[in-house]
């Protein structure tokens, strides 16, 4: 659902010169420095980037879904250290409490993610609980007025940035999987919280990720997520499964920078005595990724606008994140194999782009998960005729 389609395409335009004029031409130093430069994050702060999503009543923009993939995919034109940064507070870091949170949680913690004055971080995986999320151990035990959290969350992304932390953790520890567990807003100078060391990834340089240890850790009871135990895990699904759609979309924005990418190199790279973009052999991988890509873009923008009409749309947001997080895959492989050697170097944005987007199959829930997701949801519909 476009709101408003003048509006909307205004702001697009805004973003997609926005990602053209300065962030690209940033993309080298990003990877060599593995940082974004503070005054980008400024830039980022006064364009209204960290509260795409967050409901204009506290201090954002308000994106629809279909808003909301739009964006995404015009910030996949770039690094996406950049979409990393102001995704947290777009996503995972805020919609626990945009959509369970109780209203004083919102007016008190919104605002300032909206603005980008607070960078948040979501903290659910655990070294022993990853696609098995119901599993954590990190354990909440309520005392008075506080909660004490025990434990440890790993691959937290922003997390060395990050000033408030939605954490989920084990309420009912007699209450085995999703029941027993409950979800915190928890804030970054609380004392018992310590950080990891940065971990060392394949790609998304300029994008951090560590472990987040909880020693100890006093809680306020008002900071438990829609003030219930219980719920957290239920909370957490509803976070993942928009999640998922948003990172469908970012694959298909990066999968048609690596097609202009690869376009531009063929059309100008001669053999033969003639563009290689004349050779049919290349004529094929770049149909392919155009088709692919083509067909991901319509899945993600049909699954959104589900999700806008509020129907049934958690089988379709598997579907679109399972497709396009592989087709990107396969567009950037198919990106290095038109540029040959040139697309081995790292002097080209195409081989740092192929270690990025390896990551996409693997977070929101590994393609292994997402194909577990659409089996059962066809299962019981078939079974429930």
């Amino acid at each position: 659902m476009i709101r408003d389609i003048e509006s909307h395409q205004a702001l697009l335009d805004v973003l997609q010169r926005y990602v053209n004029e300065r962030l690209r031409p940033l993309e080298n130093r990003v990877a060599e420095e593995d940082d974004i430069p503070e005054d980008v994050v400024q830039e980022m702060r006064e364009m209204g980037l960290f509260g795409l999503t967050i409901p204009e009543a506290y201090g954002g923009l308000g994106m629809t879904m279909e808003e909301e993939v739009q964006a995404a995919m015009t910030l996949g034109g770039t690094s996406p250290a950049f979409r990393s940064l102001i995704g947290t507070n777009n996503g995972i870091g805020s919609a626990a409490l945009v959509f369970d949170g109780t209203e004083e949680q919102r007016e008190r913690f919104l605002p300032k993610l909206a603005s980008g004055e607070c960078i948040a971080s979501f903290c659910l995986t655990e070294p022993d609980a990853g696609s098995d999320s119901a599993s954590l151990k990190t354990r909440a035990r309520l005392e008075g007025d506080h909660y004490i959290l025990n434990g440890t969350k790993r691959f937290i992304t922003n997390a060395p940035r990050a000033d408030l932390f939605t954490v989920l953790a084990r309420t009912d520890p007699e209450q085995p999987g999703a029941r027993g567990i409950s979800a915190f807003v928890v804030e970054a100078t609380s004392d018992g919280i310590s950080l990891g060391t940065k971990d060392k990834k394949m790609g998304h340089a300029g994008s951090f990720t560590c472990d987040v240890n909880f020693d100890g850790v006093a809680v306020p009871k008002a900071n438990l997520i829609g003030g219930e135990e219980g719920k957290g895990f239920y909370t957490a699904m509803k976070v993942v499964n928009r999640g998922r759609l948003h990172i469908a979309a970012l694959s298909v924005g990066i999968a048609q920078r690596l097609l202009d990418d690869a376009l531009r190199y063929a059309t100008e790279r001669k053999q033969f005595g003639k563009a290689i973009a004349e050779h049919q052999l290349i004529q094929a991988m770049l149909a392919d990724s155009k088709m692919e890509i083509y067909a991901g873009e319509s899945m993600v923008m049909d699954c959104a606008r589900k999700r806008d009409d509020e129907r049934p749309h958690g089988t379709e947001a598997s579907c679109c994140k399972l497709f396009c997080t592989e087709m990107v895959g396969r567009v950037a492989d198919r990106a290095v194999q038109i540029l040959g050697g040139s697309g081995y170097i790292a002097d080209y944005g195409v081989e740092r782009f192929y270690r990025d987007v390896r990551l996409f199959r693997l977070y929101e829930g590994t393609s292994q998960i997402q194909q577990m997701v659409i089996a059962k949801n066809l299962v019981k519909d078939f079974q429930s005729f």
